[in-house]
């Protein structure tokens, strides 16, 4: 296949970096109005849980899938190659982890706690389904937000070399 030349190499990467940027930005949004908002209303409640389900599923998910296919050109239009070095194994292996499990728990629990606000308003707090969501997605969206940070580290300092060299 045909490689990218100096000039799409710098379209690729200034796309990627800004689907990374949205991608993090949105995940760290999304734990702000999980951790700080402080809703005191059912009606309140609702408005936090819908602008988490709408970073959700629209800077969140666009900007995922945009991540992970600029990943995808770059491994296959360029020299890093899929599994090159140690470092971008890691990063594929973080950015199908985060996507899967947001699409399999992360979306499902914020989608859920946004039905359950909707339909109970101020019964939302006493709800146990719509607290286990809440806690479960403070943990694991923190975690997941940590990791996507992470992967901008490693992107940076390209760690532990390429594979197959020994030290």
């Amino acid at each position: 296949m045909k490689k990218l030349g100096l000039n799409g190499k710098k379209w690729l990467k200034g796309f990627h970096i800004f689907f990374c940027c949205a991608w993090v930005g949105a995940a760290l949004a999304m734990n702000l109005l999980t951790f700080a908002a402080n809703p005191a209303t059912g009606d309140e409640l609702y408005a936090v849980q819908a602008s988490i389900k709408i970073i959700d599923d629209f800077i969140i998910i666009p900007a995922a899938l945009c991540t992970l296919f600029t990943g995808l050109l770059f491994s296959l239009l360029t020299n890093w190659g899929f599994f090159k070095f140690h470092w971008l194994t890691v990063k594929w292996v973080i950015t199908v982890g985060t996507i899967l499990f947001g699409t399999f728990w992360l979306g499902p629990w914020v989608n859920g706690m946004t039905s359950i606000a909707d339909l109970e308003r101020s019964g939302a707090f006493d709800n146990p389904t719509f607290l286990h969501f809440r806690n479960m997605n403070a943990w694991f969206g923190s975690t997941q937000a940590l990791l996507l940070v992470l992967t901008v580290f490693i992107s940076v300092f390209k760690p532990w070399g390429k594979r197959g060299e020994g030290k």
